[in-house]
């Protein structure tokens, strides 16, 4: 590789940093300003961005792998979200009262009933709304957040994580339309429980930017009231642990086993889900991961796909020196970038 060749890459590896860091405030500026959003579009279009930083300086297939990754990824998604109302037009039966019945039975009373007559504070939200609030939120976010480093630093993991994502979506849409169940909130409407409040927008308040809620309450307001069980903010949480779990040597990993357990905590103190719809998404997440993983064993990637492993946003493949091993049926790429590398 030659000087030229090495300062040119050097001088692109600094405009993506520089631009990296821009992006970073300004999604910060956009959150703040107008709310975390919650539609695919616009979660599609901030990941397109960020992914588009990794690809400059580099060539136009990069910015093509990356569409022709993430557009059908996301397409099914929106499909996901578009169907979930199909359980209304069968006429399934709503279950309301029976599932409050299980966590009375487990506890002795609904847990959501039990914390929020002991935490929530109709006068004044407190911290511990703020933190459920962000928990809360922070299932939007997430998931394209993960897809989206997975992808850059190893494209044949992420096609690992995009295929448990959509297996998890069609398995929650199938539970959806057989067993549509009501929140603790919509039970309490009807009177099928105790009064509680849906309380998973109200730690904006606290954090004095009321406005920030705007597109998640907008987003609630479009969504399937009875899509609850399971609950898929926390199968994502559980996979997303997996695979931070997974990918990392660091002791502290395992502080990633928290997520899903405060994302039920909040999910539950909010009145957004029982304990058995937590329950249940780990359960779905664990499932959905066991079958994905003995399909991977069993149907290793093609040789077209392992050519494909490394992202075309990541650094040309001479800059590498690389080495192959196989787990779980999976090629899995070992990237020790040289020096001189962007």
């Amino acid at each position: 590789m030659t000087a030229t060749t090495v300062q040119t890459q050097q001088r692109w590896r600094r405009v993506r940093r520089g631009a990296a860091l821009v992006y970073l405030v300004l999604l910060v500026a956009v959150l703040l300003a107008i709310g975390v959003p919650t539609d695919r579009g616009s979660l599609l279009l901030i990941v397109l961005a960020g992914l588009g930083i990794t690809c400059i300086g580099r060539s136009w297939r990069a910015y093509g792998q990356a569409l022709l990754d993430w557009l059908p990824f996301t397409a099914v998604l929106i499909a996901y979200d578009y169907s979930r109302g199909v359980a209304d037009a069968l006429g399934m039966p709503l279950h309301v009262s029976d599932v409050a019945a299980v966590d009375r039975l487990a506890f002795g009373q609904v847990p959501t009933v039990w914390l929020q007559n002991r935490y929530f504070d109709p006068g004044s939200p407190h911290w511990y709304d703020a933190v459920a609030t962000l928990v809360y939120a922070s299932h939007f976010l997430a998931t394209p957040i993960t897809a989206a480093i997975l992808w850059v630093r190893d494209r044949a993991v992420w096609v690992r994580f995009a295929r448990r994502v959509i297996a998890l979506a069609l398995a929650g849409l199938a539970t959806y339309i057989l067993f549509p169940a009501a929140p603790p909130w919509y039970a309490a409407r009807v009177g099928a429980i105790e009064p509680v409040v849906r309380a998973s927008g109200r730690g904006w308040y606290w954090l004095h930017i009321n406005h920030a809620g705007n597109l998640l309450d907008e987003g609630q307001r479009a969504s399937n009231d009875v899509a609850a069980m399971p609950s898929l903010h926390t199968a994502y949480a559980t996979i997303i642990a997996l695979f931070v779990i997974q990918a990392t040597r660091s002791r502290w990993r395992w502080l990633m086993v928290g997520y899903p357990v405060i994302m039920g905590l909040a999910l539950v103190y909010t009145a957004e889900h029982y304990v058995i719809d937590v329950v249940l998404g780990v359960v779905y997440a664990l499932i959905v991961d066991r079958l994905c993983t003995m399909w991977e064993t069993r149907h290793p990637p093609r040789e077209r796909w392992r050519r494909l492993a490394v992202p075309a946003a990541a650094v040309p493949i001479e800059s590498f020196n690389s080495d192959v091993r196989v787990q779980n049926g999976v090629s899995v790429v070992h990237r020790a970038a040289m020096e001189t590398s962007p």
